[in-house]
Protein backbone atom coordinates (compact mmCIF):
# COMPACT_ATOMS: atom_id res chain seq x y z
CA UNK A 1 0.00 0.00 0.00
CA UNK A 2 1.01 3.61 -0.97
CA UNK A 3 0.44 5.57 3.16
CA UNK A 4 0.90 9.04 3.07
CA UNK A 5 2.75 9.22 6.92
CA UNK A 6 1.99 12.83 7.75
CA UNK A 7 3.15 12.46 11.24
CA UNK A 8 6.19 10.40 10.50
CA UNK A 9 7.02 13.10 8.19
CA UNK A 10 6.46 15.77 10.49
CA UNK A 11 8.83 14.47 12.66
CA UNK A 12 11.76 13.71 10.89
CA UNK A 13 14.10 16.39 11.79
CA UNK A 14 14.61 15.16 15.61
CA UNK A 15 16.34 12.22 13.92
CA UNK A 16 18.23 13.37 11.01
CA UNK A 17 19.02 17.06 11.60
CA UNK A 18 18.41 16.61 15.47
CA UNK A 19 17.60 20.06 16.13
CA UNK A 20 14.27 20.92 18.11
CA UNK A 21 12.33 22.53 15.19
CA UNK A 22 8.62 22.91 14.86
CA UNK A 23 8.83 21.30 11.36
CA UNK A 24 5.87 22.63 8.79
CA UNK A 25 3.57 19.85 7.51
CA UNK A 26 5.23 19.02 4.14
CA UNK A 27 1.72 17.76 2.45
CA UNK A 28 0.30 20.89 3.13
CA UNK A 29 2.83 23.96 3.77
CA UNK A 30 2.04 26.74 5.52
CA UNK A 31 3.47 30.21 4.43
CA UNK A 32 5.93 31.02 7.26
CA UNK A 33 4.86 34.71 7.59
CA UNK A 34 7.37 38.08 7.11
CA UNK A 35 10.26 39.02 8.79
CA UNK A 36 10.93 35.29 10.04
CA UNK A 37 13.48 34.68 12.83
CA UNK A 38 16.93 32.86 12.02
CA UNK A 39 15.31 29.87 13.39
CA UNK A 40 12.20 29.61 11.42
CA UNK A 41 14.11 30.12 8.17
CA UNK A 42 15.97 27.41 8.84
CA UNK A 43 12.55 25.22 9.98
CA UNK A 44 11.67 26.61 6.82
CA UNK A 45 14.58 25.25 4.50
CA UNK A 46 14.49 21.84 6.57
CA UNK A 47 11.24 21.48 5.91
CA UNK A 48 11.76 21.68 1.90
CA UNK A 49 14.39 18.60 2.41
CA UNK A 50 11.44 16.25 4.46
CA UNK A 51 8.89 17.17 1.63
CA UNK A 52 11.29 16.55 -1.11
CA UNK A 53 12.25 13.06 0.59
CA UNK A 54 9.15 12.02 1.17
CA UNK A 55 8.30 10.51 -2.40
CA UNK A 56 12.06 9.20 -3.07
CA UNK A 57 11.39 5.27 -2.44
CA UNK A 58 7.95 5.27 -3.82
CA UNK A 59 9.23 6.90 -6.99
CA UNK A 60 12.22 4.73 -7.68
CA UNK A 61 9.79 1.92 -6.94
CA UNK A 62 7.22 2.55 -9.39
CA UNK A 63 8.90 4.29 -11.71
CA UNK A 64 11.12 1.22 -11.49
CA UNK A 65 8.30 -1.22 -12.55
CA UNK A 66 7.43 1.36 -15.24
CA UNK A 67 10.87 0.56 -16.99
CA UNK A 68 10.90 -2.66 -16.31
CA UNK A 69 13.33 -2.83 -13.28
CA UNK A 70 11.01 -4.12 -10.76
CA UNK A 71 7.85 -6.03 -9.86
CA UNK A 72 6.24 -5.46 -6.44
CA UNK A 73 3.38 -8.38 -5.32
CA UNK A 74 1.72 -6.57 -2.49
CA UNK A 75 -0.85 -8.85 -1.10
CA UNK A 76 -2.84 -5.96 0.39
CA UNK A 77 -3.03 -3.90 -3.19
CA UNK A 78 -2.66 -5.79 -6.50
CA UNK A 79 -2.39 -2.48 -8.38
CA UNK A 80 1.43 -2.57 -8.55
CA UNK A 81 0.69 -5.22 -10.80
CA UNK A 82 -2.92 -4.45 -12.17
CA UNK A 83 -2.15 -1.26 -13.14
CA UNK A 84 1.34 -0.71 -13.51
CA UNK A 85 1.79 -3.45 -15.50
CA UNK A 86 -1.47 -3.14 -17.03
CA UNK A 87 -2.88 -1.17 -19.94
CA UNK A 88 -4.37 1.69 -18.07
CA UNK A 89 -3.37 4.45 -15.57
CA UNK A 90 -6.46 5.64 -13.20
CA UNK A 91 -6.03 9.66 -13.10
CA UNK A 92 -8.56 9.51 -10.67
CA UNK A 93 -6.14 7.55 -8.06
CA UNK A 94 -3.50 9.93 -6.18
CA UNK A 95 -1.55 6.53 -5.44
CA UNK A 96 -1.27 5.27 -9.00
CA UNK A 97 -2.01 6.77 -12.23
CA UNK A 98 -2.61 9.92 -10.30
CA UNK A 99 1.05 9.74 -8.77
CA UNK A 100 3.97 12.00 -8.57
CA UNK A 101 2.35 14.55 -8.86
CA UNK A 102 0.84 16.00 -5.48
CA UNK A 103 3.98 15.22 -3.61
CA UNK A 104 6.41 18.05 -5.62
CA UNK A 105 4.19 20.54 -6.21
CA UNK A 106 3.81 20.04 -2.22
CA UNK A 107 7.63 20.53 -1.87
CA UNK A 108 7.46 23.68 -4.85
CA UNK A 109 4.69 25.12 -2.68
CA UNK A 110 7.11 24.78 0.66
CA UNK A 111 9.62 26.43 -1.29
CA UNK A 112 7.87 29.28 -2.58
CA UNK A 113 6.14 30.04 0.98
CA UNK A 114 9.87 30.40 2.13
CA UNK A 115 11.26 32.45 -1.04
CA UNK A 116 8.22 35.01 -0.89
CA UNK A 117 9.05 36.05 2.57
CA UNK A 118 12.78 35.99 2.99
CA UNK A 119 13.88 39.02 1.36
CA UNK A 120 12.12 40.33 5.11
CA UNK A 121 14.09 38.28 6.98
CA UNK A 122 16.15 40.70 9.05
CA UNK A 123 17.57 38.39 11.18
CA UNK A 124 19.53 37.31 7.83
CA UNK A 125 22.37 39.01 6.37
CA UNK A 126 21.83 39.85 2.71
CA UNK A 127 24.14 36.86 1.76
CA UNK A 128 22.42 34.80 3.82
CA UNK A 129 18.96 35.53 2.14
CA UNK A 130 20.92 34.91 -1.25
CA UNK A 131 21.91 31.11 0.20
CA UNK A 132 18.72 30.53 1.13
CA UNK A 133 17.27 31.44 -2.37
CA UNK A 134 19.57 29.14 -3.71
CA UNK A 135 19.11 26.58 -2.14
CA UNK A 136 15.34 27.06 -2.52
CA UNK A 137 15.26 27.12 -5.99
CA UNK A 138 17.22 24.74 -6.68
CA UNK A 139 15.09 22.32 -4.72
CA UNK A 140 12.34 23.70 -6.71
CA UNK A 141 14.27 23.15 -10.09
CA UNK A 142 14.81 19.27 -8.97
CA UNK A 143 10.67 18.58 -8.18
CA UNK A 144 9.54 20.54 -11.52
CA UNK A 145 11.90 18.13 -13.06
CA UNK A 146 10.01 15.03 -11.04
CA UNK A 147 6.93 16.43 -12.54
CA UNK A 148 7.75 16.29 -16.45
CA UNK A 149 9.66 13.08 -16.00
CA UNK A 150 6.64 11.36 -14.99
CA UNK A 151 4.18 13.57 -17.06
CA UNK A 152 4.92 14.07 -20.75
CA UNK A 153 1.68 15.41 -22.14
CA UNK A 154 2.34 18.45 -22.57
CA UNK A 155 0.46 19.90 -20.07
CA UNK A 156 2.75 20.67 -16.73
CA UNK A 157 1.69 24.19 -14.32
CA UNK A 158 4.85 26.14 -13.87
CA UNK A 159 3.44 29.26 -12.32
CA UNK A 160 1.92 27.97 -9.36
CA UNK A 161 3.08 30.54 -6.89
CA UNK A 162 -0.79 31.47 -6.43
CA UNK A 163 -3.06 32.19 -3.28
CA UNK A 164 -4.75 28.28 -3.05
CA UNK A 165 -8.01 29.85 -2.47
CA UNK A 166 -8.18 33.25 -4.27
CA UNK A 167 -5.78 32.58 -7.01
CA UNK A 168 -6.70 31.45 -10.23
CA UNK A 169 -5.22 28.30 -11.71
CA UNK A 170 -1.78 27.61 -13.10
CA UNK A 171 -1.66 27.35 -17.00
CA UNK A 172 -0.55 23.99 -18.42
CA UNK A 173 2.68 24.61 -20.71
CA UNK A 174 4.20 22.30 -23.14
CA UNK A 175 6.99 20.17 -21.78
CA UNK A 176 9.85 22.06 -23.97
CA UNK A 177 8.50 25.13 -21.89
CA UNK A 178 8.55 23.48 -18.51
CA UNK A 179 12.57 21.97 -19.33
CA UNK A 180 13.45 25.57 -20.59
CA UNK A 181 12.36 27.05 -17.00
CA UNK A 182 14.21 24.38 -15.23
CA UNK A 183 16.97 25.24 -16.42
CA UNK A 184 16.33 29.43 -15.93
CA UNK A 185 15.56 28.01 -12.39
CA UNK A 186 18.82 26.79 -11.83
CA UNK A 187 20.21 29.79 -13.21
CA UNK A 188 18.89 31.86 -10.89
CA UNK A 189 19.38 29.55 -8.22
CA UNK A 190 22.95 29.41 -9.21
CA UNK A 191 23.58 33.50 -9.06
CA UNK A 192 21.89 33.34 -5.78
CA UNK A 193 24.34 30.77 -4.30
CA UNK A 194 27.50 32.54 -5.67
CA UNK A 195 26.29 35.58 -3.85
CA UNK A 196 25.51 33.21 -1.25
CA UNK A 197 28.68 33.64 1.35
CA UNK A 198 30.83 31.20 2.63
CA UNK A 199 27.80 29.25 4.65
CA UNK A 200 24.35 28.54 5.11
CA UNK A 201 22.01 29.45 7.49
CA UNK A 202 20.82 26.46 8.35
CA UNK A 203 21.99 23.00 8.61
CA UNK A 204 21.20 20.71 5.70
CA UNK A 205 20.97 16.77 6.13
CA UNK A 206 23.42 14.32 5.85
CA UNK A 207 22.88 13.61 2.55
CA UNK A 208 24.49 16.48 1.53
CA UNK A 209 28.01 16.72 3.42
CA UNK A 210 30.78 17.99 0.87
CA UNK A 211 27.96 20.03 -0.47
CA UNK A 212 27.20 22.38 2.18
CA UNK A 213 28.11 26.00 1.69
CA UNK A 214 26.58 28.10 -1.31
CA UNK A 215 29.64 28.21 -3.94
CA UNK A 216 32.99 26.51 -1.96
CA UNK A 217 35.07 25.38 -3.98
CA UNK A 218 35.10 21.74 -2.64
CA UNK A 219 32.20 21.93 -0.94
CA UNK A 220 29.35 24.14 -2.57
CA UNK A 221 26.20 23.15 -3.04
CA UNK A 222 26.42 24.92 -6.54
CA UNK A 223 28.44 22.27 -7.63
CA UNK A 224 24.99 20.02 -7.02
CA UNK A 225 23.11 22.51 -8.56
CA UNK A 226 24.89 22.53 -11.70
CA UNK A 227 25.27 18.80 -12.25
CA UNK A 228 21.24 19.15 -12.10
CA UNK A 229 21.73 21.77 -14.87
CA UNK A 230 23.88 18.76 -16.78
CA UNK A 231 21.13 16.04 -16.45
CA UNK A 232 18.34 18.59 -17.79
CA UNK A 233 20.73 19.46 -20.59
CA UNK A 234 21.38 16.01 -21.88
CA UNK A 235 17.41 15.00 -21.62
CA UNK A 236 16.63 17.69 -23.44
CA UNK A 237 19.30 17.67 -26.13
CA UNK A 238 18.33 13.72 -26.41
CA UNK A 239 14.27 14.77 -26.90
CA UNK A 240 14.91 17.21 -29.81
CA UNK A 241 14.17 20.60 -28.21
CA UNK A 242 14.61 22.64 -30.50
CA UNK A 243 16.59 25.31 -29.08
CA UNK A 244 19.24 22.86 -27.97
CA UNK A 245 20.27 22.66 -32.29
CA UNK A 246 20.59 19.65 -34.82
CA UNK A 247 21.50 16.37 -32.66
CA UNK A 248 21.29 18.49 -29.48
CA UNK A 249 24.56 20.14 -30.22
CA UNK A 250 23.90 22.78 -28.32
CA UNK A 251 22.64 21.53 -25.17
CA UNK A 252 25.61 18.53 -25.33
CA UNK A 253 28.27 21.27 -25.50
CA UNK A 254 26.62 22.98 -22.52
CA UNK A 255 26.46 19.53 -20.80
CA UNK A 256 30.10 19.29 -20.91
CA UNK A 257 31.03 22.92 -19.95
CA UNK A 258 29.24 22.55 -17.29
CA UNK A 259 30.22 19.38 -15.80
CA UNK A 260 33.53 20.85 -15.87
CA UNK A 261 32.06 22.87 -12.86
CA UNK A 262 30.29 20.02 -10.74
CA UNK A 263 31.63 17.53 -8.71
CA UNK A 264 32.55 14.31 -11.50
CA UNK A 265 35.80 13.33 -10.80
CA UNK A 266 37.51 10.06 -12.46
CA UNK A 267 40.55 9.54 -9.65
CA UNK A 268 39.09 6.27 -8.85
CA UNK A 269 36.21 4.01 -8.07
CA UNK A 270 35.97 5.57 -4.50
CA UNK A 271 34.52 8.38 -6.09
CA UNK A 272 31.44 6.88 -8.16
CA UNK A 273 29.19 7.21 -4.78
CA UNK A 274 30.21 10.93 -3.87
CA UNK A 275 27.06 13.38 -4.41
CA UNK A 276 23.71 14.27 -3.26
CA UNK A 277 21.56 11.73 -1.14
CA UNK A 278 17.91 11.63 0.62
CA UNK A 279 18.88 9.88 3.62
CA UNK A 280 16.78 7.47 5.94
CA UNK A 281 16.90 6.24 9.45
CA UNK A 282 15.28 4.50 12.38
CA UNK A 283 16.18 6.68 15.12
CA UNK A 284 13.05 8.54 17.14
CA UNK A 285 11.10 10.29 15.03
CA UNK A 286 12.45 9.32 11.59
CA UNK A 287 11.24 7.53 8.22
CA UNK A 288 13.21 4.68 7.00
CA UNK A 289 13.97 3.75 3.62
CA UNK A 290 10.90 1.52 2.41
CA UNK A 291 12.92 -0.17 -0.32
CA UNK A 292 14.73 -1.80 2.11
CA UNK A 293 13.45 -5.64 2.42
CA UNK A 294 14.38 -8.67 3.14
CA UNK A 295 15.64 -9.65 -0.29
CA UNK A 296 14.15 -13.42 0.38
CA UNK A 297 10.73 -12.41 1.39
CA UNK A 298 9.96 -9.03 0.74
CA UNK A 299 7.20 -8.01 -1.70
CA UNK A 300 9.55 -6.20 -4.42
CA UNK A 301 11.31 -8.48 -6.75
CA UNK A 302 13.82 -7.49 -9.84
CA UNK A 303 12.77 -7.84 -12.72
CA UNK A 304 14.21 -11.33 -14.31
CA UNK A 305 15.24 -9.44 -17.40
CA UNK A 306 18.14 -7.86 -15.19
CA UNK A 307 19.76 -11.19 -14.93
CA UNK A 308 18.85 -12.08 -18.92
CA UNK A 309 21.16 -9.02 -19.97
CA UNK A 310 23.75 -8.40 -17.24
CA UNK A 311 27.47 -9.49 -18.35
CA UNK A 312 28.64 -12.18 -16.11
CA UNK A 313 30.01 -10.72 -12.94
CA UNK A 314 29.23 -7.48 -13.25
CA UNK A 315 29.64 -6.17 -9.84
CA UNK A 316 26.69 -3.37 -10.58
CA UNK A 317 24.36 -6.42 -10.56
CA UNK A 318 25.42 -9.00 -8.16
CA UNK A 319 25.55 -6.05 -5.54
CA UNK A 320 21.78 -4.90 -6.29
CA UNK A 321 20.63 -8.45 -7.40
CA UNK A 322 20.36 -11.54 -5.35
CA UNK A 323 18.55 -15.08 -6.40
CA UNK A 324 15.46 -15.91 -4.12
CA UNK A 325 12.70 -18.82 -4.37
CA UNK A 326 10.58 -18.21 -7.44
CA UNK A 327 6.94 -16.18 -6.83
CA UNK A 328 4.50 -15.81 -9.44
CA UNK A 329 1.73 -13.38 -9.27
CA UNK A 330 -1.72 -12.89 -11.64
CA UNK A 331 0.89 -13.84 -14.57
CA UNK A 332 4.36 -12.17 -13.38
CA UNK A 333 7.58 -14.26 -12.32
CA UNK A 334 10.56 -13.50 -10.76
CA UNK A 335 13.59 -15.24 -9.07
CA UNK A 336 15.32 -12.29 -8.24
CA UNK A 337 15.26 -9.94 -4.63
CA UNK A 338 16.94 -6.55 -4.33
CA UNK A 339 19.65 -5.67 -2.26
CA UNK A 340 20.53 -2.32 -3.62
CA UNK A 341 19.51 -1.19 -0.26
CA UNK A 342 21.18 -2.93 2.72
CA UNK A 343 19.46 -1.25 5.48
CA UNK A 344 16.18 0.87 6.49
CA UNK A 345 18.86 3.37 7.01
CA UNK A 346 20.82 3.41 3.56
CA UNK A 347 20.43 6.44 1.44
CA UNK A 348 18.59 6.87 -1.53
CA UNK A 349 21.03 8.62 -4.73
CA UNK A 350 19.29 12.25 -5.76
CA UNK A 351 22.59 12.47 -8.35
CA UNK A 352 25.92 10.93 -8.23
CA UNK A 353 29.51 11.16 -9.79
CA UNK A 354 28.49 7.62 -11.44
CA UNK A 355 25.98 9.28 -13.43
CA UNK A 356 27.80 12.67 -14.51
CA UNK A 357 30.93 10.62 -16.30
CA UNK A 358 28.18 8.63 -18.10
CA UNK A 359 26.14 11.80 -18.78
CA UNK A 360 29.86 12.91 -19.98
CA UNK A 361 30.48 9.97 -22.04
CA UNK A 362 26.97 10.39 -23.67
CA UNK A 363 27.44 14.26 -24.43
CA UNK A 364 30.72 13.41 -26.02
CA UNK A 365 29.58 10.80 -28.01
CA UNK A 366 26.82 12.54 -29.83
CA UNK A 367 29.18 15.30 -30.57
CA UNK A 368 31.35 13.35 -32.52
CA UNK A 369 33.86 12.70 -29.76
CA UNK A 370 34.81 8.90 -30.04
CA UNK A 371 37.80 8.64 -27.64
CA UNK A 372 36.87 10.62 -24.52
CA UNK A 373 33.09 8.93 -24.67
CA UNK A 374 35.07 5.28 -24.74
CA UNK A 375 37.14 6.00 -22.41
CA UNK A 376 34.27 7.09 -20.00
CA UNK A 377 32.45 4.17 -20.52
CA UNK A 378 35.38 1.82 -20.11
CA UNK A 379 35.92 3.94 -16.59
CA UNK A 380 32.92 3.07 -15.51
CA UNK A 381 32.72 -0.91 -17.22
CA UNK A 382 36.34 -1.37 -15.00
CA UNK A 383 35.96 0.84 -11.68
CA UNK A 384 32.26 -0.06 -11.09
CA UNK A 385 31.37 -3.27 -12.95
CA UNK A 386 34.57 -4.92 -12.08
CA UNK A 387 34.45 -5.75 -16.05
CA UNK A 388 37.12 -5.52 -19.11
CA UNK A 389 37.40 -2.40 -20.77
CA UNK A 390 36.16 -2.80 -24.71
CA UNK A 391 38.93 -1.28 -27.41
CA UNK A 392 37.05 -1.67 -30.21
CA UNK A 393 34.63 1.29 -28.60
CA UNK A 394 37.13 4.33 -29.85
CA UNK A 395 36.44 3.11 -33.73
CA UNK A 396 33.19 2.10 -32.92
CA UNK A 397 30.08 4.22 -34.65
CA UNK A 398 28.20 6.80 -32.43
CA UNK A 399 25.09 4.16 -32.51
CA UNK A 400 27.27 1.33 -30.75
CA UNK A 401 28.57 3.88 -28.48
CA UNK A 402 25.05 5.05 -27.57
CA UNK A 403 23.66 1.58 -27.16
CA UNK A 404 26.66 0.95 -24.81
CA UNK A 405 26.24 4.13 -22.93
CA UNK A 406 22.52 2.63 -22.16
CA UNK A 407 23.52 -0.41 -21.61
CA UNK A 408 26.32 0.95 -18.75
CA UNK A 409 23.41 3.69 -17.22
CA UNK A 410 21.13 0.38 -16.79
CA UNK A 411 23.18 -0.97 -14.27
CA UNK A 412 24.99 1.43 -12.87
CA UNK A 413 21.95 3.80 -12.22
CA UNK A 414 19.68 0.74 -11.32
CA UNK A 415 16.81 1.20 -9.00
CA UNK A 416 17.70 4.71 -7.73
CA UNK A 417 16.15 7.56 -9.43
CA UNK A 418 13.45 5.86 -12.60
CA UNK A 419 16.59 6.01 -15.21
CA UNK A 420 15.73 3.24 -17.06
CA UNK A 421 11.91 4.53 -17.98
CA UNK A 422 13.19 7.99 -18.70
CA UNK A 423 16.64 6.60 -20.79
CA UNK A 424 14.15 4.61 -23.28
CA UNK A 425 11.44 6.90 -23.50
CA UNK A 426 14.19 9.48 -24.60
CA UNK A 427 15.63 7.70 -27.22
CA UNK A 428 12.80 6.41 -28.53
CA UNK A 429 13.08 2.81 -27.17
CA UNK A 430 10.23 2.32 -25.04
CA UNK A 431 9.47 -0.46 -27.55
CA UNK A 432 12.41 -2.09 -26.54
CA UNK A 433 11.05 -3.04 -22.85
CA UNK A 434 9.58 -6.38 -22.30
CA UNK A 435 5.75 -7.01 -22.60
CA UNK A 436 5.33 -9.72 -19.77
CA UNK A 437 1.65 -10.43 -20.17
CA UNK A 438 -0.75 -10.36 -22.94
CA UNK A 439 -2.39 -6.83 -23.08
CA UNK A 440 -0.07 -5.23 -20.87
CA UNK A 441 1.38 -1.95 -22.34
CA UNK A 442 4.71 0.14 -21.77
CA UNK A 443 3.47 3.46 -20.57
CA UNK A 444 5.26 6.66 -22.03
CA UNK A 445 3.79 8.91 -19.00
CA UNK A 446 1.46 9.07 -16.36
CA UNK A 447 -1.60 11.17 -16.82
CA UNK A 448 -2.71 14.19 -15.22
CA UNK A 449 -4.50 13.37 -12.26
CA UNK A 450 -8.06 14.50 -12.33
CA UNK A 451 -8.50 16.67 -9.58
CA UNK A 452 -5.98 18.67 -11.08
CA UNK A 453 -8.22 19.26 -14.43
CA UNK A 454 -11.37 20.40 -12.44
CA UNK A 455 -12.73 23.91 -13.30
CA UNK A 456 -10.38 24.70 -16.16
Amino acid sequence: MKPIRLMALALLAIGSWSCDFDIANPNNPDPIGQNPSRQRVGTAAVGILIAARQNAADFVLDVGILGREAYRFDGSDPRFVTELHGSLLDPGSGAFGGDHWFEPYATIRAANNLLNVIGSATALTAAEQNGVRGFARTMKALQYLEVVNTHTEDSIPLDVNRDPVTGTPAPFVSNDSAYRFIVALLDSAATNLRAGGAAFSFTLSAGFVGFNTPAGTTDGFLRFNRALKARVQAYRASRGDTQCGAAGATCYANVLSLLDTTFIDTTGAATLNNGVYHVFGTGAGDVANALFQDPQRGENFAHPQLADSAEAGDLRYTTKVVSRGATTNRGLTSSLGWIRYGSPAAPIPIIRNEELILLRAEANNALGNGLPSANDINYIRVRSGGLAAIGTLAAATAAVRLNQILHERRYSLLYEGGHRWIDMRRFGRLGQLPIDRTGDVIFSTYPVPVNELIGR
